[in-house]
């Protein structure tokens, strides 16, 4: 259901608005952020994607004019990556049309006993698998 869902939802978003999952994905988090910028390494942990894949889908977008990679001031080997007027634009034009569609294909059909079953065993399996990556993280050296 998972891949079907995220294929359906991925299709609909780039009809309707000409920007991908992966687009979506980095201008919410730049959105979100705190002056509309993120170090890469924050924006790669937070969409969870690999360095090499965020770089080269960043590389996309800059020529798309929807980010930027600003050098850091305080770390000449580090960088920022801002969200540009355009992609503030692209966002907020897609955001609403991207939520009717996950209401549509996901909300909509189920009845609310069925939300309240989601939102429980939602918790519970967030619930373990935040226990679970915090024994991971004690475990590290």
């Amino acid at each position: 259901m998972s891949t079907l869902l995220r294929a359906k939802l991925g299709g609909d978003l780039q009809r309707a608005t000409g920007l991908s999952d992966g687009d979506y994905a980095v201008l919410v988090h730049l959105s979100e952020a705190r002056d509309g910028r993120l170090r890469p390494c924050d924006l790669g942990a937070g969409i969870r994607w690999e360095k090499s894949r965020l770089s080269h889908h960043l590389g996309r977008m800059e020529q798309r004019g929807l980010v930027r990679r600003v050098p850091c001031k305080t770390d000449n080997r580090g960088a920022w990556v801002t969200i540009t007027a355009a992609g503030r634009r692209a966002i907020e034009k897609a955001a609403p049309t991207h939520l009717e569609h996950v209401r549509a294909a996901f909300f909509d059909v189920l009845t609310p006993a069925q939300l309240d079953a989601l939102a429980e065993i939602s918790e519970a399996v967030l619930a373990r698998l935040a226990e679970q990556c915090g024994e991971a993280h004690e475990s590290m050296p």
